[in-house]
């Protein structure tokens, strides 16, 4: 079992940068496919990001492709999702999730096994 636990998230302007964070406790990430995924209220869950178990490959949604970067310390077993240039459209629950084939690093929702509970993030315009 693993558990994820997202922080970081928050109310900021258009413009401003957010750094959310995913804690991992259980079993080790280090073998695990990383994501970032949102849910705005009334659509649904949607990529962001993702990152391979090593940390050398990674995707990203065409809308947050040159704003947002992920990253890892397998060491911390954390991951993060550095957001830049925020825009209201970013406003969402941002999730994290652990998808147990390391070089898979997918955009698909049910490849990954382990969620975590999520972060509100809201920009304002």
């Amino acid at each position: 079992q693993v558990q994820l636990v997202e922080s970081g998230g928050g109310l900021v302007q258009t413009g401003d940068s957010l750094k959310l964070s995913c804690a991992a406790s259980g079993r080790t990430i280090k073998t695990y496919s990383m994501g970032w995924f949102r849910q705005a209220p009334g659509k649904e869950r949607e990529f962001v990001a993702t990152i391979s178990a090593g940390g050398e490959r990674t995707d990203y949604a065409d809308s947050v492709k040159g704003r947002f970067a992920i990253s890892r310390d397998n060491a911390k077993s954390t991951v993060y999702l550095q957001m830049n240039n925020l825009k209201p459209e970013d406003t969402a629950v941002y999730y994290c999730a652990a998808d147990r084939f390391g070089n898979r690093w997918s955009s698909i929702p049910r490849h990954y096994d382990y969620w975590g509970q999520g972060t509100q993030v809201t920009v304002s315009s």
